[in-house]
């Protein structure tokens, strides 16, 4: 049985990321493991492990789109934007659904978003986080994020009212300061009560393993070749396969970018770069 490839596990609210990448080297044996993408402590969902060499695939599952299923409360703002953190404004907002709808075609597309202290970003050296908890704020330039889909899933009215949002979104957004900003567009502020990631590109929560119960973990793990399902694929041929398992470029015309580079079984050998007519390795797998 392979120890490469992916395992797709439903992080519970509590543990870090780390925690659960700890359980699986525990529960696998197996001490070469990462993570594609960090869910805060208090979110749960798809969490994409990567085991040996797949963990150099990580970087192309991380530029995977997002999906989320968000539940938010309006009227109550909070530090870490979300329900971890301390009460920073409460205001009744009774705004309503079709308030909500009207809002939200603002924040489909490509939006500009501020990250939030409470990240795992680094800002000269320090992840904001850790400043944070030091009781300091410091200026973050807001960046592009895309979100693909918006909607609204159900409505609770009130002064402070609840609702479900599902995103679709690009890598790098943060739900928690989409909740706040279209709660600001509002006239108020926001937080999430919950947040769970149902699916990361094709990994879905359907398949996901519980890490309390790593039971049959080695029939659960995906092929490498997952990592490569948005790129363009070429199957090389004798002498092209000569040239990649070490890692020597060739000739292929087409569109710059990542290219897969398969066997003829569908095995994943390496991912290359086309810039031009050459393809240059950046990952070749043994």
């Amino acid at each position: 049985m392979t120890q490469t490839g992916f395992l797709v596990v439903d992080k519970p609210a509590g543990p870090t990321s780390h925690d659960v990448v700890a359980r699986a080297r525990a529960a696998t044996g197996i001490k070469k493991i990462g993570h594609a993408g960090t869910l805060d402590p208090p979110a749960t969902g798809v969490l994409v492990l990567a085991l040996g060499q797949a963990t150099r695939l990580i970087r192309y599952v991380q530029d995977f789109d997002k999906e989320y299923q968000a539940s938010v409360r309006f009227g109550i703002g909070t530090s870490t934007l979300d329900a971890t953190g301390d009460e920073v404004s409460r205001q009744p907002m009774p705004v309503s659904f079709a308030d909500l709808e009207k809002a939200l075609v603002r924040f489909r597309g490509v939006i500009e978003q501020v990250p939030p202290m409470f990240s795992a970003l680094k800002l000269e050296g320090k992840r904001l986080h850790e400043m944070a908890r030091a009781g300091l704020e410091v200026q973050r330039s807001p960046r592009p994020v895309e979100i693909y889909e918006l909607e609204l899933k159900s409505f609770t009215p009130g002064d402070y009212p609840e609702a479900e949002l599902r995103v679709v979104c690009s890598k790098g957004t943060y739900v928690r300061s989409l909740a706040d900003d279209l709660a600001v567009s509002l006239g108020g502020r926001a937080h999430l009560t919950a947040l769970r990631r149902t699916r990361v590109g094709g990994f879905q929560i359907e398949a996901a393993l519980d890490p309390q119960h790593w039971e049959g973990w080695e029939q659960a793990i995906v092929s490498p070749a997952a990592a490569a399902h948005e790129m363009e694929q070429v199957i090389a041929d004798a002498s092209e396969r000569r040239a990649v398992v070490t890692g020597r470029p060739f000739s292929s015309p087409g569109k710059d970018g990542p290219l897969a580079v398969m066997d003829e079984t569908g095995r994943l050998m390496a991912v290359y770069r086309r810039t031009g007519d050459q393809a240059r390795a950046e990952v070749v797998l043994s």
